[in-house]
């Protein structure tokens, strides 16, 4: 995958044991798989059974709002109303808060984008987020807002 053969790393995938299947890295490693080939539905079952199989990993939580995002019968509402539960099981996760921004900003909730942004920059790291988000494009309404912060 690594090397961005998607073809060979799913067939090494495959090659997991079925006892290893809903092993929390292996399904992390299938998503991350799924995601690169844009099969949204296969990603958004993968992120909903690494939740099942590691409720404590914020990644299966995240995923999930990724993917639901993307899927055919999805999109930012969705995605919003799925992760936005999930930052008070993760406070201290940076990308939840920062995810939450882009979907608030995307929806045209600003205020609400400034505070999940806020929050993100707070926990995660000022520079590093405010980088990120001044190359977001969900974020680009409040790109010149972000620069003075």
């Amino acid at each position: 995958m690594e090397l961005g053969n998607l073809v060979e790393a799913r067939k090494e995938l495959d090659l997991v044991q079925a006892t290893h299947k809903t092993n929390p890295d292996v399904l992390e490693v299938r998503w991350v798989l799924s995601a690169r080939e844009e099969n949204w539905e296969g990603a958004l079952q993968l992120a909903r059974e690494l939740i099942h199989a590691a409720p404590g990993r914020s990644s299966g939580w995240l995923h999930q709002s990724y993917a639901l995002r993307r899927v055919p019968d999805g999109g930012v509402k969705k995605a919003w109303a799925a992760l936005l539960p999930v930052f008070d099981k993760f406070p201290r996760e940076p990308i939840i808060s920062y995810n939450l921004s882009c979907y608030a900003c995307q929806m045209q909730q600003m205020e609400a984008a400034r505070v999940w942004l806020k929050r993100a920059l707070f926990i995660g790291g000022k520079e590093k987020y405010k980088r990120m988000a001044l190359q977001d494009h969900d974020l680009e309404p409040l790109w010149e807002e972000i620069k003075k912060l």
